[in-house]
């Protein structure tokens, strides 16, 4: 049974950093590329992140370089995401997302999702 669990959201203000993490289970995590993706009231699920188990190639969306890092820890069988000045309008909820061999920042092309972890950004 494949499982992938989010944790570390919370409230934080405007300009502060929270660092989410994601467990996976279940599945040959070096076939899988692993992304992030959220999920702001009344918005559509947009990609965040992505990082490749094999080969650590990695991407951002625009909005988010400079300020999130996507990083993994192989041997612990996770996969981070740490945000740096976050802003009121990232105010969303934050998926684990896995897709099997070749990276995507679609949402319809992962195999598999987290339950999401809920991040509130105050002004």
């Amino acid at each position: 049974q494949v499982q992938l669990v989010e944790s570390g959201g919370g409230l934080v203000q405007a300009g502060g950093s929270l660092r989410l993490s994601c467990t996976a289970s279940g599945l040959t995590l070096s076939y899988y590329q692993m992304a992030w993706f959220r999920q702001a009231p009344g918005k559509e699920r947009e990609f965040v992140a992505v990082i490749a188990w094999s080969g650590g190639t990695t991407y951002y969306a625009d909005s988010v370089k400079g300020r999130f890092t996507i990083s993994r820890d192989n041997a612990r069988s996770m996969v981070y995401l740490q945000m740096d000045n976050l802003k009121p309008e990232e105010t969303a909820v934050y998926y684990c997302a896995a897709r099997y061999r070749m990276s995507s920042k679609a949402p319809a092309e992962y195999d598999y999702w987290g339950q999401g972890t809920q991040v509130t950004v105050s002004s």
